[in-house]
């Protein structure tokens, strides 16, 4: 699905863009793709088992996975992150928050595949990253803003494409069908710091927002934040 030029969806099973066993559920992440000149950039990669679809996905819009240069993960639950090991054999650069690629090297509980009854397959990030850090990559200019709380690796990577400001928000924020939040069931959920993570994200200002799952929001994102931290607000004090 093309999102605007050079920006593509290409995987999310609850979009029905990708199938992961499940119909229309959780198993696997939205997986978007940034085309540059340089190459193109992932932002996750999915559970895995489908990222022969993502591929097909990429190639109808003439992008050649061969071009993949970097893949910047969210957080390490198995939907977003179970298929960096595939990108890494590829020589992909993965990049993610310092506790993400921590969970990722371990392939421990943190990255939460007992939820899918499957084993995560230990990856080592190439590129560990930190709240606040600039990123180039591809001559594209990325910024990192760690937002911990539905794990403790939760990351939001934003960007300017067409001079609009995208936001790719993992699961910082949920798909309304389920709940404003990302699930809670995580070993390393807090929900503390989840509220001071939204109360943060709540105070940026972007035009695009891609989330882990369901829909790309595309008109006032900023009012669907808000929305969550009233939610959270409400609930957990």
């Amino acid at each position: 699905m093309q999102i605007r030029k050079n920006l593509y969806q290409v995987g999310g099973d609850q979009s029905g863009i990708t199938w992961a066993g499940v119909d229309a559920g959780y198993e696997d992440c939205n997986t978007y793709v940034l085309a540059t000149p340089d190459g193109l950039i992932l932002f996750d990669c999915g559970c895995g088992e489908t990222l022969g679809q993502i591929f097909d996905n990429m190639q109808y819009w003439e992008l050649d996975p061969q071009d993949i240069r970097y893949c910047l993960i969210t957080h390490p639950h198995f939907d977003h992150a179970a298929g960096a090991h595939l990108l890494k054999e590829r020589g992909i650069t993965l990049i993610a928050h310092r506790n993400t690629a921590e969970a990722m090297a371990a392939g421990d509980e943190r990255c939460c595949g007992f939820l899918y009854h499957k084993t995560f397959v230990p990856c080592q990030v190439d590129r560990q990253v930190n709240d606040g850090d600039h990123l180039e990559l591809c001559g594209a200019g990325i910024e990192v803003m760690h937002l911990p709380g539905h794990s403790m690796g939760c990351t939001a990577y934003f960007f300017n494409h067409e001079g609009k400001r995208i936001a790719v928000s993992g699961d910082v924020i949920g798909t309304l069908n389920v709940g404003d939040f990302g699930w809670s069931g995580s070993i390393d959920f807090d929900k503390k710091l989840y509220l001071e993570s939204l109360k943060r994200l709540a105070k940026v200002d972007m035009d695009l927002m891609l989330g882990g799952h369901g829909p790309v929001y595309f008109h006032k994102p900023r009012r669907r934040v808000e929305q969550a931290l009233n939610s959270a607000l409400m609930q957990w004090r």
